[in-house]
């Protein structure tokens, strides 16, 4: 193909990609209700964390102060709803498009990365949304300076601190994709990262303390499961090399 067949194929995938993410989020907008019901929920009392946890929450009051906000949270929910439920047709489009550009063995490598890099985004996204996250809810939402200050939390603020969380630990959970193909390629070693697997316990505990709130428990939720992920990047490069 020439430059500019290459460039019109390139086109038409995203057309097609656009196409669908429009449709599904036009679908997202017209189900309000259950958009933000899903959204909302770890801001309710009765979520499904606290009961299994036992923890006694009230339902966090949100407010909204702008006169367009509602409107445009509610157009980009709707379009990150349609992202996250057509990122497998959004990955077959892209994978698509460069498939023909490899080898045989790459097409092999390439679909088994794609595929392991999708599931551990949605395991962090996941283990965010019913642990992490609702932690988060608990205790910023709760927490006072002093009883003559309420808290009064924004919906745009609430949304915000939803997705950064999530984005931030869809991208933690890559950590065993990313240490196998820089195992791959010869860049780390299993005997490395076992010599520095104090460092990373420590790394990690620093981490979890910027992005949970400062208790026990909390830090323990994020700690644990990233740090099993360190172990099975460890077992991952070893196999790999």
């Amino acid at each position: 193909m020439t430059f500019w067949e290459h460039l019109d194929e390139l086109r038409s995938c995203l057309i097609r990609v656009a196409a669908v993410v429009l449709v599904l989020a036009a679908v997202a907008f017209c189900f309000k209700e259950w958009l933000f019901a899903v959204i909302l929920a770890p801001s309710h009392g009765d979520f499904i964390t606290y009961r299994f946890l036992g923890i006694e929450m009230g339902d966090l009051r949100l407010i909204n102060t702008g006169l367009t906000t509602q409107f445009n949270l509610h157009l980009s929910a709707a379009f990150g709803a349609a992202v996250v439920v057509g990122s497998p047709w959004v990955l077959r489009e892209v994978f698509g498009y460069i498939k023909p550009a490899l080898y045989e063995h790459e097409k092999h490598y390439a679909t088994r990365i794609t595929l392991a890099a999708y599931a551990m985004f949605v395991v962090g996204a996941l283990i965010c949304y019913f642990v992490v996250f609702p932690m988060i809810v608990h205790f910023f939402g709760a927490y006072q300076v002093s009883d003559d200050v309420g808290n009064l939390i924004t919906l745009s603020s609430y949304m915000d601190s939803l997705m950064s969380t999530t984005l931030i630990m869809g991208v933690v959970f890559e950590l065993p994709v990313v240490c196998w193909l820089l195992g791959k390629f010869g860049l780390l070693s299993a005997a490395w990262m076992r010599r520095y697997r104090r460092h990373a316990l420590v790394s990690i505990m620093i981490v979890a303390a910027v992005i949970t709130p400062p208790d026990v428990m909390s830090m323990c939720l994020m700690v644990l499961p990233v740090y099993l992920l360190y172990e099975i990047s460890i077992l991952l490069v070893k196999n790999n090399t």
